[in-house]
């Protein structure tokens, strides 16, 4: 079977390196993730990071913090407000988006002032900290230049469903380097759509819409302009978790495919089973091999391209907690 992830060689993702039990950290230790550094380093090439080290902060070190506005904050020593490293930060996350153009994905520490994608803490000249938090300095510059790119916190990984969320989009965006590799066509667009086509149903049943009607004018288009379009699109519909209900919807869709070569009781049992996803008795790998079983019986051309019933490796078990 075809597969999202049948690619020429593993992904790349930029790590913070402290979640590789590097010793970065303002004390000297680490903060190492052991899905991270055990599980999917099994799957990954990683290229660990710490902007904070890079920049000549050393180790152990003052830690920073960020202060002021937080929709353009500063980061400062928590001792010497003086020391203020904002500039040097952004400017690093703006190299580092130049030199990391072949990762797939990123994996930043949650909380950090540099590295952090939501919710770091913000202090007022009060002491008091600002409503909602900002962005990391080096996470904000190196994402304002990568804004497809799949990118996600260590803490939030810990969820099954962002984690498996996370992992398609990582693959997704894998593929869309392989297919620009080869040269962007018109026909290549069409046919990684194509492959797409029910996952992006599952995470987004409108945005699903809105690229059919982008690619139904491919024709009058330059590949190079319609490609980058369409392919935000598609990052934003897989940014989106997929649900029981969308992913019951695009069951329902996949059996009808089966509905010429099943017995009434084989359809009755896939309907059950479908019936027990969507209604939170069983995970999703419970149907989804069931159908999988059956394809693998009576193939069918259209639906064996389908990243949506392989999107990552199966050794990762992402779907058997979601």
């Amino acid at each position: 079977m075809t597969t999202a992830f049948s690619l020429p060689q593993r992904p790349k993702l930029g790590i913070s390196a402290c979640l590789l039990g590097d010793p970065v950290r303002y004390n000297g230790g680490h903060k190492e993730s052991r899905l991270c550094s055990r599980d999917l380093a099994q799957h990954f090439d990683f290229v660990p990071v710490c902007p904070e080290v890079a920049i000549g902060l050393g180790t152990p070190r003052e830690p920073i913090r960020l202060i002021g506005d937080p929709s353009a904050p500063r980061a400062v020593g928590t001792l010497k407000r003086e020391r203020d490293v904002t500039k040097a930060l952004a400017e690093f996350g703006e190299h580092m988006a130049g030199e990391l153009h072949g990762i797939s994905g990123y994996v930043f520490m949650h909380r950090s002032p540099s590295c952090g994608l939501e919710r770091v803490k913000v202090y007022r000249e009060n002491g008091h900290t600002a409503e909602g938090g900002a962005r990391g300095i080096y996470a904000g510059a190196f994402c304002a230049r990568h804004p497809d790119l799949p990118v996600e916190e260590d803490g939030r990984l810990m969820d099954p469903v962002l984690r498996e969320n996370f992992l398609t989009r990582v693959y997704a965006y894998a593929q869309w380097q392989v297919f620009c590799a080869n040269g962007l066509t018109r026909r290549a667009i069409i046919e990684f759509h194509s492959r797409y086509k029910y996952q992006v149903l599952a995470n987004d049943p409108e945005q699903y819409k809105a690229l059919g009607r982008l690619l139904a004018s491919i024709g009058q288009h330059d590949p190079e302009e319609v490609g980058p379009r369409y392919f935000s699109g598609l990052m934003a519909a897989l940014k989106k978790c997929a649900t029981r209900r969308t992913h019951s919807n695009v069951l329902q869709h996949l059996t009808g495919y089966l509905k010429r070569h099943l017995s009434p009781q084989e359809k009755a049992e896939i309907q059950r089973l479908i019936d027990q996803y969507r209604t939170g008795i069983v995970p999703l790998v419970v149907p989804m091999t069931l159908l999988k079983h059956h394809f693998s019986s009576h193939p069918d051309e259209y639906i064996t391209q389908q990243a949506y019933l392989q999107p990552h490796p199966e050794e990762l078990s992402l779907r058997n907690a979601i």
